[in-house]
C-alpha cells in the first residue's frame, strides 16, 4: 500500500533522510519513532507529497508520489499534529473544507456525510462550534472527521496524541485502531508516545541520525539493542514509576 525505496532528503547540505526503504502492507499500522531530529515528521511529509525528497521514490497504492503528488493525496487523509483547523471555521465548515473542493456532493449527501464523519470520532452535535471551544483531544477528533470524509485509503498521522492527557491519549489511540478495523484503512503515525505505539501499531520503524536502523514488531522493539531505543524504553519505563 505504501513503497519507500531508497529516499533521501537533504535541506543544503544537511541530509536529513538517508536510503530510507521500507513497506506498510494493506490495513497496517505502522509507527514511526526516532530521535530528536532523526526525520520522522520530514519522512511523513515526503509520503505525503507535501515536500519532494531528493532522491528514491514514494508509491501509494501504486501511484508515484513524485509523478502525481495530487493524485497520490486523494488516497490520503492526513491528520496533523497541531491539528490545523482554521480558526474562523466551525467544526461543520472544517470538516466539509475538503469535501466541497474534491467531492461534488449535493447539501443532503454533504450533511449525511458530515454526520457520519462526526459519528465516528464521536462528536455528534458538535458542529457549530468553533476550534476556540474545543479541547485539545476534541481538535485531534476534527483533524480526524476531515481526514476520513474523504474516505482515505491511507491515513498519516503526525504526533496525534502529543499534548493530551493519558485518558484523551487513550480514547485517540483507540479511535486509530477503531477507524482500522471499520474502514480498513492503512495507517501510518509519527509518535514519541511508546505506550501508545505499543497500543495501536503492528510493526515499529525507527529513525536515528536519518537512517532507518530498526524495522520490526512492538516487542522486538522493546528487545532492541541499538543505543538509541535503549534510551528511549528506559526512559518511558522510568516515567512510568513515577
Amino acid at each position: 500500500m505504501i513503497e519507500v525505496s531508497e529516499l533521501t532528503k537533504s535541506f543544503g547540505d544537511k541530509q536529513v533522510l538517508k536510503n530510507i526503504s521500507f513497506s506498510v502492507n494493506q490495513g497496517e499500522i505502522v509507527a514511526v519513532m526516532g530521535s530528536s531530529g532523526g526525520g520522522k515528521t520530514t519522512l511523513l511529509r515526503c509520503i505525503a507529497g507535501l515536500i519532494q525528497p531528493t532522491s528514491g521514490s514514494v508509491r501509494v497504492d501504486s501511484i508515484e508520489v513524485r509523478a502525481d503528488p495530487e493524485a497520490a493525496r486523494r488516497k490520503m487523509g492526513m491528520v496533523f499534529q497541531s491539528a490545523a483547523l482554521f480558526d474562523y471555521l466551525n467544526v461543520e465548515q472544517n470538516i466539509l473544507f475538503g469535501v466541497g473542493r474534491h467531492l461534488k456532493l449535493n447539501s443532503k449527501d454533504e450533511r449525511a456525510l458530515l454526520k457520519d464523519s462526526l459519528a465516528r470520532v464521536g462528536l455528534e452535535g458538535n458542529e457549530n462550534l468553533l476550534p476556540s471551544e474545543l479541547s485539545g483531544g476534541m481538535r485531534k477528533r476534527v483533524g480526524m472527521a476531515r481526514a476520513i470524509a474523504l474516505s482515505p485509503a491511507i491515513m498519516l498521522y503526525d504526533e496525534p496524541t502529543t499534548g493530551l492527557d493519558p485518558i484523551t491519549t487513550y480514547q485517540i489511540d483507540e479511535l486509530i485502531s477503531q477507524l482500522r478495523k471499520e474502514l480498513g484503512v492503512t495507517s501510518l503515525l509519527v509518535s514519541h508516545d511508546l505506550m501508545s505505539v505499543r497500543r495501536v501499531s503492528d510493526r515499529v520503524a525507527f529513525l536515528h541520525k536519518g537512517e532507518l536502523v530498526f524495522l520490526g514488531t512492538p516487542d522486538q522493539f522493546l528487545e532492541s539493542d541499538h543505543p538509541a531505543i535503549q534510551e528511549l524504553v528506559t526512559k518511558t519505563q522510568a516515567a512510568q514509576l513515577h
